[in-house]
């Protein structure tokens, strides 16, 4: 058992009413607000798995672990809908820097193809210990790379590393299958024939997805995207995972050049190819979704169909600002995500969130977003993308997935009339304190409790200079 003792702020859902012994949720200010209420000086007990109550005062069981929460801001665990973990092994490179998507993408492959075993494990290890760090509990991941004669199994290695930091995971078996002599970006070493991608996804559902509502686990099926596999795969990967109850999900309207793309090759618009192969639905979600026009918005809305928002990524590659604002007044599914670390550069899961909120006010003006709508996108906007009910909320009987945030820290002093909103508007360090996943700590006064955080940074840069040498750039 874990006892959050008199926790400063605690964002629970808007409206949630009285909670046990009496204590009220009070609502958030209007800056904070619409979907979270801040409870102060509440307690709240974990018992196994789920958080089984929340008080104003709980005696703590014999044996408990009492965690003094009287300086910290307490989450539910924020949610990452889209990343590639391969990538922070590619970060920052000169030659890319200022590079359009398809550019960028031709001149990583080049690089990427030389991934080992050791870098998707220590890439892995690097990602999930970053998005923890900065108050992840619940990742997906979207490797869709296999080069030929890896020498290992993908899926089995980076579950391998969500364990080994302790991260509730839903990564996707991710594909491709068009290479430059099919008309597509990457190398021929860096795709897989369809039968056999369709052959291991099967085996890799059969292995790992866990379709329990508390699972620790599931998998999704991704091809990459319109340009870079079949409608033949798009339509079976979509029936192949339905079958097993899982999700699925791909890149889509990312750029204007994908949408040029569509047209000349399919003759239709990215979202018209998805809905001819029945990848639509609100067991899909899209990676950035930021091209779709009027009518796709009320078609993802009807169909109940998600996207992952990345703003740092699409700053990054300057591919344009997502419609967020509109998707939240239509009804359709937000989740946020960091994308890849080579078009980010980090998995800074409360920083996107920041980068969420004022993105949209670039767009949309001063109230874009509101800090609480950029929370419930990171929180539950994220948990119900990747089919996890019971996750993304601070509530009674609900997975004990929560970050806490010191706020009694310099950068925050002044700005503690609205709690919630201040991780959001004020901070510039984003290190969360304590991270509890399914009961248990992942992370302990900002260190993780699980895994040697040097080991990780030397064997992920060790990966690193490998990949480098056999490209030809160190």
């Amino acid at each position: 058992m874990i006892l959050l003792r008199d926790c400063f702020a605690v964002a629970v859902p808007a409206s949630a009413g009285t909670i046990s012994g009496g204590a009220k949720a009070a609502p958030a200010s209007e800056t904070a607000g619409r979907r979270f209420d801040l409870l102060r000086g509440v307690d709240i007990l974990i018992d196994g798995k789920r958080i089984a109550k929340i008080a104003p005062i709980i005696e703590a069981p014999e044996g408990a672990t009492v965690i003094d929460a009287s300086r910290h801001v307490v989450l539910p665990g924020l949610v990452n809908t889209h990343h590639h973990f391969y990538q922070t092994l590619t970060r920052n490179l000169p030659a890319v820097q200022d590079a359009k998507l398809f550019d960028w993408l031709v001149y990583l492959y080049e690089i990427w193809k030389y991934l080992d075993p050791e870098a998707v494990y220590w890439s892995s290890m690097l990602a999930m210990a970053e998005l923890a760090k900065t108050g992840c509990t619940l990742t997906t991941d979207h490797h869709y790379l296999y080069p030929t004669g890896f020498g290992g199994d993908i899926p089995s290695l980076q579950f391998h590393a969500a364990a080994d930091i302790g991260l509730r995971f839903a990564p996707t078996r991710g594909s491709m299958s068009r290479s430059k002599k099919d008309g597509g970006l990457p190398p021929d070493t860096t795709v897989q024939d369809e039968d056999a991608i369709l052959a291991h996804s099967e085996e890799t559902l059969r292995r790992f997805h866990d379709p329990a509502p508390d699972a620790m686990r599931k998998v999704a099926l991704a091809p990459c995207s319109p340009f870079s596999v079949s409608e033949r795969l798009m339509v079976a990967s979509a029936a192949l995972a339905r079958r097993y109850g899982a999700r699925i999900h791909t890149h889509l309207a990312e750029t204007s050049d994908e949408d040029d793309y569509c047209v000349q090759v399919y003759g239709r618009r990215p979202l018209e190819v998805m809905r001819d192969c029945d990848f639509v639905g609100p067991d899909v979600w899209y990676a950035h979704g930021i091209f779709f026009n009027d009518g796709e918005l009320d078609f993802l809305a009807e169909t109940g169909t998600g996207v992952a928002h990345c703003p740092s990524s699409n700053m990054r590659l300057g591919s344009g600002i997502c419609r967020v604002r509109e998707m939240l007044e239509r009804g359709v599914p937000v989740g946020l995500g960091v994308d890849g670390s080579a078009s980010n550069d980090s998995s800074d899961m409360l920083g996107e969130a920041r980068q969420a909120l004022l993105l949209q006010r670039v767009k949309y003006g001063s109230a874009g977003l509101t800090a609480g709508e950029a929370m419930h996108i990171a929180t539950a906007g994220g948990a119900r993308i990747l089919g996890f009910e019971e996750a993304g909320e601070i509530a009674e009987g609900r997975l004990a997935d929560i970050a806490l945030f010191d706020v009694m820290k310099l950068e925050y002093a002044g700005a503690l009339s609205d709690p919630l909103a201040a991780l959001l508007f004020s901070g510039y360090n984003h290190g969360v304190d304590h991270l509890i996943v399914n009961g248990r700590q992942v992370v302990r006064h900002g260190l993780l409790v699980r895994a040697d955080e040097e080991m990780i940074r030397r064997n992920a840069l060790s990966a690193c200079e490998r990949m480098y040498k056999k490209a030809g750039i160190l």
